[in-house]
This record gives C-alpha cells, structure tokens and sequence, in this order.
C-alpha cells in the first residue's frame, strides 16, 4: 500500500500522484500534496449538514420537506411532504441541490428538510 492521505472529500484510500497535485479517483476531487494533511482536517469539519432535528445529511441521502415553500418567481409551491431523492451536499446560501418532483432543479435549505 502507499504512503498517500486518504481524500478529504469522500475519505477513499485510492488516492494517487499527478504531479504537484493528489487526486482522488472515486469523486475527482483534487488538492495539492503539500497541503493534504491541513485539508484533511479542515474538510470534515466545515462538510457536516444536519437537518431540521439534527441528523447529518450526506450526498446521495432522500429528504422530505417540512414545510410548504414558495419557488421564488413563479407560483409554485413545494407541498409539506414532498420526498426529493438524491440530494447533493454544496456550499453556500442553500446546503442542498436537487430535483424536486414536478417542480424541477432547485436549491434548498437544510433547516426545511428531515432526512428520511
């Protein structure tokens, strides 16, 4: 086995050399060798999202809506109920991208979600 840190994104041990860079076949994911050990344990501190009664969501996870929401700019609504599948993890205003069933692809906020 080799000496190379495990990805800071997915934590897979299949990590190899490209360069000045390590990479991460399993989620692309790529990051300097000088600073693997730094991004390591800055990664998985800033990756925990938890919903709205606490439970760690993770890429992949299908989550119900606790609420009704308006979709900005139309009249839609997202009904209280609605199980969006597949949600995908990401920084920034809104935790959670998606597809909503009959609504289409949009962002939303961990604390209108519980997983499940």
């Amino acid at each position: 086995m080799s000496d190379l840190p495990n990805c800071p994104k997915c934590n897979e041990a299949y990590t190899y050399e490209d360069g000045a860079m390590l990479v991460c076949p399993m989620c692309a994911h790529e990051w300097p060798k000088d600073e693997a050990a730094d991004a390591n344990s800055g990664a998985e501190a800033a990756a925990v999202v938890r919903d709205a009664v606490g439970n760690i969501l993770e890429d992949g996870d299908t989550v119900t809506v606790i609420k009704d929401l308006k979709v900005k700019g139309t009249s839609s609504v997202v009904k209280v109920g609605t199980k969006v599948k597949n949600i995908r993890l990401v920084d920034g205003d809104h935790d959670i991208d998606c597809k909503v069933p009959g609504i289409g692809p949009m962002g939303l906020k961990s604390e209108f979600v519980k997983k499940g």
